[in-house]
């Protein structure tokens, strides 16, 4: 008994410690783009992780039986763009409800798992979609029956992380793990500087999200860059080995701290304080995030 608490005491602490650095990665992130696009802060998020798996597939190959490539493409490409929008959500709205946004993953997770796994929802799952998706609605604060740029792309980086984590369930019977990892950090290095080599040939203001020009970090902006790049290191590090020594669902839910961290570190870089709408949106989005992952 006592050995079981230690082991779920672990997992909550390691699960903590991972949220706190996914909300410093988010605060890094958010300084770098005073100074250069949405793009370039992806860029230079991924390049960090490539590097890093790549040291790792020297010390150890990968080994597997692939033949699922189309579907590994998409997994990386759907990683990617959600990682985009939420980026360029960090830069242009309060740094919490961007992380709440991204956090609304596992409710779209589960639904596209009963639509395309055809894994059981229940009557529990859809009470928590339901929640979720008005927590979501508080949040976004819709002007009549309108959403605003910022609200579309956070519902897109929540449902492009849960296309991404689908995939991944079905990647994970095919793939060496390092290999679904890089195919998503993959096109996340290349992609950026594809979509940077054409932004000065396009002219649309509007699609800021996706295109940008390279911007040569500077002084302080490299010690942002190293910082995002430990930080988005560490939180997978220890999020992985919370994953490893308590249950999933335990795990999913401590992982909703990643809010509340986002919250505090985003007042102290000048972020408003939420307002009671959002605080409700929050919680409800907390509320089916946790109870989709015991169901």
């Amino acid at each position: 008994m006592r050995e079981r608490f230690n082991r779920l005491d672990a997992g909550v602490r390691y699960m903590l410690f991972a949220s706190l650095m996914f909300a410093c990665m988010g605060v890094f992130a958010k300084l770098l783009s005073h100074t250069m696009p949405s793009l370039e802060v992806v860029f230079f998020r991924n390049v960090f992780g490539v590097a890093i798996v790549a040291a790792t597939l020297l010390k150890k190959p990968m080994r597997h039986r692939g033949g699922k490539p189309w579907l590994l493409f998409f997994r990386g490409l759907m990683g990617f763009l959600a990682l985009l929008a939420f980026f360029y959500n960090i830069a242009h709205i309060p740094l919490g409800d961007a992380m709440t946004y991204s956090k609304s993953s596992p409710i779209f997770t589960a639904l596209f798992a009963w639509l395309f796994l055809h894994e059981k929802m229940g009557v529990k799952g859809w009470v928590a979609l339901f929640i979720g998706f008005a927590g979501i609605v508080f949040i976004a604060k819709p002007s009549g029956m309108m959403l605003d740029k910022t609200a579309w792309l956070g519902i897109f980086s929540g449902v492009g992380a849960a296309l991404a984590y689908t995939a991944v369930r079905e990647l994970k019977r095919y793939y060496d793990t390092r290999a679904i990892v890089l195919s998503f950090m993959g096109i996340g290095t290349i992609g950026p500087l594809l979509l940077m080599a054409i932004t000065p040939y396009v002219k649309m203001p509007e699609l800021d999200m996706v295109f940008g020009e390279f911007v040569m970090p500077g002084g302080i902006a490299w010690l942002y860059v190293v910082l995002m790049g430990l930080f988005a290191t560490l939180a997978q590090l220890y999020m992985t080995k919370a994953y490893g020594v308590t249950k999933a669902g335990i795990v999913g839910a401590v992982s909703y701290s990643n809010i509340l961290f986002s919250i505090a570190l985003g007042l102290l870089i000048g972020d408003p304080f939420p307002d009671p709408m959002t605080w409700v949106g929050i919680a409800f989005v907390v509320i089916a995030g946790i109870a989709v992952a015991s169901k």
